[in-house]
């Protein structure tokens, strides 16, 4: 297929990630508003939040199931109609119930996008499939910005939840005709035998990566879901903050070329472990204006946790295809529905707490979302040990691959 059709698709696949993205930062900007309007503690925003979350590994790992039999298109046009279906339905909820099940229909269409498009970028682009994953995924934190941003303008202007909803229909109305308008092609850069994927993921280096993912994700996604609780009383816009990080994190992925040739995708993610940490830490001791420093240092050590670690899979693991990318993205997005009902209730506990030790609701708000961010910075401290370990492992295969690539070239000189 020409350049110019692969051209297309890529730009279809990233409106295709900004809808996914528009529906995380939306979502988050509108807890208070479902929290106030229908009565929900945290626990219960927690397990509307997981619902998206579980949603989404679910779609993943069908969709990469069955990647192989029906092809990217038709994963990204079941994405198109999850989408419509999710936020109709959460524009006409009545109650929590409603909401649990719209936001399962969003995460499922969520993950359908990446069951379709991740494979899809790595096919087209096959030299390149982690800088150009890390393109891709630019559209998720820019996504994100403009999800931010309108969240924070419309409920400024007392624009409702429901109208911050509905304006996500019109980009999903622009990426389902561009998906029907073009023609997919056929993967060929990727194992297309459903069996042999399956067999790469009980690998040991797969399985590995696949534990890290849940910690990369919940650092990142966790953190960011919650932020408006978290960060509401800490004396800084959570929206603006929200946009801050994701419009660094896209800066940085489309530049990332540079950066995974120089460390290598292992040493990106040992880089990114070491930064999120200081940033989480940062944000649970920092108030007003210093929040947003904080804020900046997360955004740079975030920035490229989930597309490198697609991309580590793709190139390290290629027997996997798109059914192990698939289920990678899933696995992150599993942990975090899991972790979201339990960050909830951090944040239930500790406000709880902070008022019965007679603090105002005010100054137990602001508590409530410093004990949490210190119990989220667990998370990518795992991930530094966890990495360093890679970084090892890794260092040690390339070193044996180097040698067993002049000993063959020797013996082809002999003879």
């Amino acid at each position: 297929m020409s350049v110019n059709n692969h051209n297309k698709l890529f730009v279809a696949s990233c409106l295709a990630l900004t809808v996914t993205a528009m529906t995380f930062a939306i979502r988050a900007g509108i807890l208070g508003q479902l929290s106030r309007d229908f009565g929900l503690s945290d626990v219960q925003l927690g397990w509307i939040n997981a619902m998206a979350f579980l949603g989404f590994p679910i779609a993943t790992m069908v969709g990469g199931l069955i990647y192989n039999l029906i092809g990217a298109k038709k994963l990204v046009l079941i994405a198109f109609i999850g989408h419509v279906l999710g936020l109709v339905l959460t524009i006409t909820a009545d109650g929590f119930w409603a909401l649990l099940i719209s936001s399962f229909c969003i995460g499922f269409a969520n993950g359908s996008v990446e069951a379709g498009c991740n494979p899809l970028v790595a096919s087209i682009y096959s030299s390149n499939k982690t800088t150009m994953l890390n393109r891709f995924h630019v559209w998720f934190p820019g996504g994100i910005v403009v999800g931010a941003l309108v969240s924070k303008f419309m409920t400024d202007l007392g624009f409702g939840w429901q109208a911050q909803i509905a304006v996500m229909l019109l980009p999903t109305a622009i990426y389902g005709y561009l998906i029907l308008s073009q023609d997919f092609p056929r993967s060929h850069a990727v194992d297309t035998s459903t069996a042999n994927n399956i067999a790469a993921m009980f690998s040991p280096l797969f399985l590995f990566v696949a534990f890290c993912m849940t910690l990369t994700a919940t650092s990142e996604l966790g953190t960011q879901q919650w932020i408006e609780r978290i960060l509401g009383a800490a004396g800084a816009s959570p929206m603006l903050i929200m946009a801050m990080i994701t419009g660094v994190m896209a800066i940085g992925r489309y530049f990332a070329a540079p950066i995974v040739k120089k460390l290598n995708p292992e040493g990106v993610l040992l880089y990114s472990a070491i930064v999120t940490s200081i940033g989480i830490y940062s944000m649970s001791v920092s108030t007003g204006h210093m929040l947003y420093i904080s804020a900046l240092i997360f955004a740079f050590g975030v920035t490229y946790f989930w597309p490198t670690m697609l991309g580590f899979v793709a190139e390290n693991i290629p027997q996997a295809g798109a059914l192990g990318m698939s289920i990678m993205g899933g696995i992150g997005m599993f942990a975090v529905s899991m972790w979201n009902p339990i960050i909830g209730g951090w944040i239930d506990q500790a406000r709880e707490e902070a008022l019965a030790a007679g603090g105002s609701p005010q100054v137990a708000e602001l508590i409530a979302g410093q004990a949490t961010l210190e119990n989220l910075n667990i998370f990518p401290l795992v991930c530094i040990v966890a990495f360093l370990g890679l970084n090892w492992y890794m260092r040690k295969r390339y070193i044996k691959s180097s040698v067993e690539s002049a000993t063959s070239s020797q013996a082809v000189d002999v003879n």
